[in-house]
This record gives C-alpha cells, structure tokens and sequence, in this order.
C-alpha cells in the first residue's frame, strides 16, 4: 500500500481516523531552515472542524508533535516524524455499520481488498482525519517556500452551484494572506454569505453539497518541472487526488479549453523590459508541457459532496449470501466538506512544489 508520495522531499502518512494517532514522516528536508510554530498552528486551524454550524461537530486539538527531524526550531536535515493525537473518538456512531458499506465511501472497495481486517471507523486510513498530518508537513514546506518568495494561496471557488470571484491573473500575495485569515475562505465575502446559505440550506435537508477550490502558486521561475509523466501537473495531479473527496483537477481554464479555438486558448509572449518573458493571458496555467512557464501555476480541484448524509440511503448486508437493504448514517459529519479542505489542497501543492525544486537543484 503505498502512502507516501515524493521523489527528493518524501512523505508517508499514517494512521486511521479513530486509531491511537495519525501522523507523517517527511525524509529529505533541507537542513536549517527555521520553522515558526505559531504559524503552523495557525495553518493547522484552519482545517479543524467544529468552529461552527458549517462543519463536523468533531473538533480535535491537532497539535503536532514532532518526534525527530527538528531542533531548536530549525530543520536537522534527518526526517521529520509527526504525530497528532486522535483525542475525540466516537465509534459507536459506526457499530451498526460493520456489514452495511456506506455509498460512495470506500467501506466496499476496502472490504473487497482487505476484507474484514481492515478498521472503517470513521472512515478508517480512508478518512479526510489524514489531511491533519498533510497540513502539518505542508504547513513546513510552504514557510520554506515563502522563505524564498514563493506563495501558495487557495479560496473556496464554489459550493453547488454559488460561485466566488476569481483569483487575478497576477494577484500579490497578500491577497492570500487575507483569505487565510478569514472564517470562510472566500474573495468576496457577498458570495460566501451566499455559499453558506447553501451549505446550511443542504445540512438542513439532512443533506450535503459539494465545491470547487481554486488554488494559486506564485514566484517559481520558468523552466521547473519535466515533460509528460514527471511534468508539474503530473505530480500535482497525483497527490491532488490522494486527498479524500477530491474527483477532479484542471489547470489554467481546463475543460473550458476545449471549447475555444486556439486563437482564444494560446496565450500570446510580450516582454515589456527586454528582459522578462510573461504572458498576457494565463489560460495554460502557467505550465506548458509540464514545465513552468514564469506565469502563476493556476489549477482548480472537485470536491464531491460528504457521503455520510442523514437521509434514508439503499446499501447491502453482507452475509452468506448480500441482500439489499436501508441505512441512515449516525455521527458527526460535514455538510460540505470544501471549506475545510481549502488549507489541505495548499498542503499538497507546497509538498509537490517543494519537491520539485529539490529535485531541479533549486534548493
């Protein structure tokens, strides 16, 4: 089973969601870099659940404690282990569960591989409880990124069918700042007032309702990353969709492209000093042939509605033989899982940026 992602900077994640502890191991930091824990913590919030009646009722601590890797606040260069405590556990919400599979969580396909050996409680190494360790080691490599003036900010693009504003083309990156100091994670606070009526409007019905996150990468240089299958988009892609809930990933306008004609796609070179290459457009997303353009890397995640709902849901009995069957799902759940996954995605882009530089000797 492979966990882990990452060619010079490498990260295992470990755990499940109602075990003892989740945590990561992270191998290939540069050494000496300094890290700022209040910041991290800060980062780390942003993804808790339980601040308010948009999100879980479970609320843990996800205070990291690192085991190796990091003295006096500054990297060792040796790995980093990271351990975050599993303090607020309910696993009877999940005993009349054992032999019903939840649609559209991985309790099937689990079983199917595993069989019953595998711990499903809350969702079980499955469980979006594993971003906490993915925020804790992206939370490191995006102070080392900004270290070296390169930024990463997110926003929560849509819920159902209410749209945020778009990031600029070129935004500075206090804009990102701002965002990540706000409750909800939106430019335009009129359109988030607007999302969270259709979240609660969804946790109402006894429903949910899913989204889209635009993130933003600023500051790399053109001429990073490798064609086809090591290309920027190729590793972003991957880790992207080892996050729980994620179903989709598009860079620069994506699937929009298709329906252009390449007058409108290409985006045209100037340079305006004799000096520096930008594009007037960014449709590309800042990658051409998964190499880096100079321009912002640009790209835009699905983020399925939570499939833990309240209402009446057909399943199977496993048994000697299945039989089909009614469940209403119990516990603490998301009505929409978006907003708290906004930090997460930030996570996994630092990690494979990070990584990427590492691996073109940038760092």
């Amino acid at each position: 089973m492979a966990s882990c992602f990452g060619d010079q900077l490498r990260v295992s994640v470990y755990g499940e969601s109602h075990g003892n502890g989740i945590g990561a191991l992270i191998e290939g930091l540069p050494a000496g870099k300094h890290i700022d824990f209040d910041e991290l913590m800060r980062f780390m919030e942003r993804r808790q659940g339980g601040r308010n009646a948009l999100s879980t009722a479970r609320k843990e601590p996800d205070v990291p404690e690192f085991v190796s890797g990091i003295f006096e606040n500054r990297t060792t260069g040796f790995p980093v282990c990271i351990r975050i405590a599993n303090t607020n556990t309910r696993s009877g919400d999940y005993n009349n569960l054992a032999d019903t599979p939840r649609p559209s969580h991985a309790d099937f396909t689990a079983a199917c591989k595993w069989g019953k050996d595998v711990d499903m409680r809350g969702g079980g190494h499955f469980s979006g409880r594993l971003t906490a360790p993915i925020c804790a080691a992206g939370g490191i490599a995006k102070q080392i990124l900004a270290g070296n003036e390169i930024y990463i900010g997110a926003h929560l693009s849509s819920v159902g069918t209410v749209t945020d504003e778009p990031f600029p083309m070129e935004p500075d990156h206090c804009l990102f700042a701002d965002i990540a100091n706000k409750e909800f994670p939106v430019i335009s606070d009129a359109c988030g007032e607007k999302m969270q009526q259709e979240i609660l409007a969804a946790r109402a019905d006894a429903d949910s309702v899913g989204g889209t996150i635009e993130c933003m990468v600023i500051g790399l240089p053109a001429g990073i990353g490798d064609p086809m299958f090591d290309g920027i988009e190729s590793r972003l892609s991957k880790v992207l969709f080892g996050i729980p809930a994620v179903k989709g990933v598009e860079f620069g306008d994506g699937f929009a492209l298709s329906q252009m004609r390449g007058s409108q796609a290409n985006d045209p070179f100037y340079t305006d000093d004799g000096v520096n290459i930008r594009t007037k457009t960014n449709r590309n997303g800042g990658i051409l042939g998964g190499i880096t353009t100079g321009m912002p890397v640009c790209f835009r995640v699905c983020i399925k509605p939570t499939p833990s709902i309240g209402k009446p849901q057909e399943t199977i009995k496993y048994g000697s033989l299945p039989e089909n069957t009614v469940i209403e799902i119990k516990g603490r759940h998301d009505p929409c899982i978006a907003q708290r996954a906004v930090p997460v995605i930030e996570a996994a882009a630092a990690l494979v940026v990070l990584d990427t530089l590492l691996c073109d000797n940038e760092f």
